[in-house]
């Protein structure tokens, strides 16, 4: 089955809004794993606006499943990847102040540099992930950086869903056939929801994990966490 990784930068932004510990991120964190998560996502920003790298220590500390960091691979996100060890780094190319990864790397031109950054954070023990546009040509060069997974950026198939469910998956299923005959690991995320989930997870062949956050939060307000993730892994 597909694992389900909450991200959780949504409850930090709520937390940040008051300037206290309310809610309590880690124990949301490890709430979210009590009612089924199989891991948690989290995506320092550089301005720290939602989760703030003192998070991190106190999350590697309680998280059970997976942890899963993602971010832009400058060197002070390195340097704290490195020293926290979670189990998954997810890069992604967004510039300083953006609100939020809505694509992937071209993986062509920065082939170097990926691979460069992936052997290094490898080399702690720290499994790989590319947000990657679904491409061929993307997957094919992802793969030669050695990364161990991809991450289909799927905000495209989101936004193209309602009006054409087949239209919107087509060029996610054929980079996702191409991954698998090369041995590259599938995750995907941005946008999947309660309406598009379970088409996405039933086309993508050897999907290994989905990583939902604003949506999962947005349902959360009206169903209450526990219901809302049993809600999504049932999908799953």
């Amino acid at each position: 089955m597909t694992k389900l990784s909450v991200n959780i930068n949504k409850v930090a932004l709520i937390r940040n809004a008051r300037g206290e510990d309310l809610p309590d991120l880690v124990k949301f964190a490890q709430d979210c794993e009590a009612y089924g998560a199989d891991g948690i996502t989290v995506h320092p920003r550089p301005d720290e606006r939602h989760i703030r790298y003192d998070d991190i220590p106190k999350l590697k500390a309680v998280v059970q499943t997976e942890l899963n960091i993602e971010g832009y691979p400058n060197e002070r996100f390195l340097k704290m990847v490195e020293e926290a060890v979670p189990h998954q780094c997810t890069l992604v190319p967004d510039p300083p102040g953006v609100l939020t990864s809505s694509s992937g790397w071209d993986t062509v031109t920065h082939r170097a540099f990926l691979a460069e950054v992936i052997t290094r954070l490898q080399a702690k023990g720290i499994r790989v992930s590319l947000f990657l546009n679904a491409e061929v040509s993307q997957v094919e060069a992802a793969v030669e950086t050695g990364t161990d997974r991809i991450e289909f950026y799927t905000g495209d198939f989101a936004k193209q869903y309602q009006a054409n469910p087949e239209a919107a998956i087509e060029h996610h299923v054929l980079a996702a056939k191409r991954a698998n005959a090369l041995s590259v690991g599938i995750n995907a995320g941005h946008d999947l929801n309660l309406h598009n989930l379970k088409y996405y997870a039933a086309e993508i062949p050897r999907l290994l994990e989905v990583s939902i956050g604003h949506a999962l939060i947005s349902d959360a307000l009206y169903f209450g966490i526990q219901n809302t993730i049993q809600l999504y892994k049932r999908l799953l």
